[in-house]
């Protein structure tokens, strides 16, 4: 009853705080973000057949990776995404959400919602093994 007939006062105390307290961090997260989309952009583009259009809202790209199916990596075949996404995972120690779970085969979700250097070391894996 609690969570569907109303809401709990520390939840309400939490939000009034949030939206009243200090907005630094909300600006300095901002610009972590939007550094990451940048750096996770320019990264995915510079490999070879994967192609991605530049994210504009969440924490999430979703590059193609059409120029990469259909031959081996890892030592494995690789056709669609979801067994990219195995190869990537067993080799790379990377892992995304293949594209075939939100109806867009040869495409995949990646977060950046990580630390800079945690972002653009699973990217040069990805990349290196996609060489």
């Amino acid at each position: 009853s609690q969570l569907s007939s109303n809401t709990s006062n520390v939840s309400q105390m939490a939000a009034l705080a949030a939206i009243t307290g200090p907005q630094d961090a909300v600006a300095e997260m901002h610009a972590a973000f939007d550094r990451r989309r940048q750096t996770a952009h320019r990264m995915l583009n510079a490999i070879p057949g994967v192609t991605c259009v530049e994210p504009e809202g969440a924490f999430y790209a979703f590059p193609s990776f059409a120029g990469v199916l259909g031959r081996e990596i890892g030592g494995r075949r690789v056709d669609t995404t979801l067994d990219l996404a195995a190869v990537l995972l067993d080799e790379a120690k990377v892992a995304l959400v293949p594209g075939e779970a939100f109806g867009a085969p040869g495409h995949a979700r990646i977060s950046y919602a990580l630390g800079d250097d945690d972002l653009s070391d699973g990217l040069t894996r990805i990349a290196e093994l996609l060489a």
